[in-house]
């Protein structure tokens, strides 16, 4: 372990090394284009192979592309290469598009962002609250997300009008009163576009073609449709029992407004360039949707109106990325430096995010060049603990050998990399976390810089728990093989692979679980515990799925 750790710090470092120099380079000559497209090719051909799933990427500054390229395979069933005009789904980069048609029709005063939700939709239970429009664009209405309710998985394949799938979610309880905590929410803009409807008098689809696609000269561009024929679509794929598989099917009615829209990585910027330069909606109108919105309490969300606002080494940037069935997509914008980068996946199981940054950052000259260094595992011991925020969620250090990782409520566990004194980078990522220390040069908390939002965690006293694992006879194990339905249409699978458990569910990856008792098991990656019941006979019909403070039950089918 510690060979290895060493190997991979060394390899890190040399890739910080070309960075830093590819940086040295393009300080002094402005934009070398062509030694960006080398460092482009190398990032993204190692993580988009020959023969595997692929990618298009696309990166523009100053109004004009400097980069187009794809790599890897469109369709692997008929071996057709990725091309750069291929047709994706972007998933909820939808939103930014659902925002800017609401700010169109506010301009020509068919709506106020201030009205409330029942002015349009009259029926619809705000259990006594008063729920905006601007509440919907920002994350902020308190409504429950249709896609994180239980049965969401049971309408997945139905090809739904907008009032019947909002008859799906119309009944939740709220989750808080409006304003008051952002919680990134679907059915926000899933009521959106009912809204654009009931507004204009067409179909979102109408009025996303005649309204934004037209203008914006965006060719290549439509409402998702699976019995469309459409021209240099790209195949969508997802990880499975065997490796990579096709995509789960989903009724584009579905994600609706909120994540319909296909599109390809030239007219994203089409669209970027028809924002920025006014085309579609006037500068009073996008400064409200590119200024972050601030809560009841003052704190601000990080969000506007249908794009995220934050900052990468520095530069301010506009971005949302994607995640729907078979593809991952991002796109992200520096204003101050007219820097655009977008990059698909037809592959849910490789995400774009980090890589565009990267390739972002480099075209800014401001890469990553921090370099890893060797922590003895006596000084990593010191960092281990439980820590606390102002809002009282907790994060977990813990300690794997040499390797330290974090687990955050809500998030996958994550490594985190020595880069200097107490300071850390979370792997694949440009997040940063530096140790404090108090006077007597104890650990005292942490600060978590999330590329420009910081926050502070004090260090606990809680210790952190080292679950205990025991060995579970492989005939055992078999019993627990099989697939086990968790919601209609969501399932888990587990399988014996040696003496070890592995789980996967719907297109997601694959983990080992690791076993606390005879029927009990937990996972390293998140904190989930999964427990396997038995009926009279010693027949094993169902699971138990315990995780963030709720227990799930799934039945064996198969």
């Amino acid at each position: 372990m510690k060979d290895n750790t060493s190997l991979r710090l060394r390899y890190l470092g040399l890739v910080f090394l070309v960075t830093a120099l590819i940086s040295f380079d393009l300080a002094a000559q402005k934009v070398n284009t062509k030694l960006l497209t080398a460092e482009y090719d190398r990032m993204l051909s190692e993580k988009f192979k020959p023969g595997e799933t692929g990618c298009a990427a696309l990166v523009a500054m100053n109004g004009k592309i400097i980069y187009r390229k794809a790599f890897g395979m469109a369709n692997l069933e008929l071996n057709v290469p990725m091309q750069p005009d291929m047709v994706f789904r972007i998933g909820s980069i939808t939103k930014q598009f659902t925002a800017v048609a609401i700010l169109q029709l506010m301009e020509q005063g068919k709506l106020s962002l201030q009205d409330e939700i029942t002015k349009y939709i009259p029926d619809y239970p705000t259990h006594g609250y008063k729920i905006t429009i601007e509440h919907l664009l920002t994350h902020t209405s308190g409504i429950k997300s249709y896609t994180n309710v239980s049965d969401f998985q049971k309408y997945v394949r139905q090809d739904m009008k907008p009032e019947e799938a909002i008859n799906t979610f119309r009944n939740q309880p709220m989750e808080f009163a409006p304003g008051t905590k952002w919680n990134y929410n679907n059915s926000g803009y899933f009521l959106l576009g009912y809204i654009i409807e009931k507004v204009s008098g067409k179909t979102y689809q109408e009025y996303l073609d005649e309204n934004i696609f037209k203008p914006a000269g965006m060719t290549g561009s439509c409402y998702g449709n699976d019995t469309k024929i459409i021209k240099n679509r790209a195949s969508g794929y997802q990880p499975g029992k065997d490796g990579v598989q096709n995509a789960d099917f989903l009724s584009m009615l579905i994600p609706y407004s909120a994540g319909a829209i296909q599109s390809t990585v030239e007219d994203l910027f089409k669209w970027n360039q028809a924002v920025h330069s006014y085309k579609l909606v006037s500068k009073e109108s996008l400064d409200k949707a590119f200024t972050e919105y601030k809560l009841a309490n003052g704190k601000g969300t990080g969000y506007g109106y249908g794009w995220f606002l934050s900052q990468l080494q520095g530069s301010n940037t506009i971005e949302h990325g994607g995640g729907i069935n078979g593809f991952l997509t991002n796109a992200i914008y520096f204003p101050d430096e007219d820097l655009f980068v977008a990059l698909f996946s037809n592959n849910t199981a490789i995400g774009p995010d980090f890589t565009s940054q990267k390739m972002a950052a480099l075209a800014l000259g401001k890469p990553l060049i921090d370099k890893p260094i060797i922590v003895d595992e006596a000084t990593l011991d010191l960092y281990v603990g439980v820590y606390k925020n102002e809002d009282g969620k907790e994060a977990t250090i813990s300690r794997d050998s040499t390797q330290l990782s974090v687990l955050r409520p809500g998030s996958n566990r994550k490594e985190i990399i020595p880069v200097g004194k107490d300071r850390f980078l979370f792997a694949e990522s440009f997040v940063s976390l530096t140790f404090k220390r108090d006077a007597a040069g104890k650990i005292s908390g942490i600060v978590l810089d999330d590329r420009g939002k910081v926050t502070e965690w004090a260090k606990t006293d809680k210790a952190v728990e080292v679950k205990k694992t025991v060995e579970v006879d492989e005939a055992l194990l078999d019993k627990y093989a099989g697939e086990y339905e968790l919601q209609p249409g969501f399932t888990i699978t587990f399988t014996r692979e040696g003496k070890s458990l592995f789980t996967q569910a719907t297109g997601q990856a694959k983990f080992e679980l690791f076993a606390e008792s005879s029927t009990k098991f937990f996972l390293k990656v998140v904190d989930a515990q999964l427990e396997f019941i038995a009926d009279e006979t010693g027949k094993i019909n169902k699971m138990i799925l315990y995780q963030g403070g709720r227990s799930m039950e799934a039945k064996r089918i198969r």
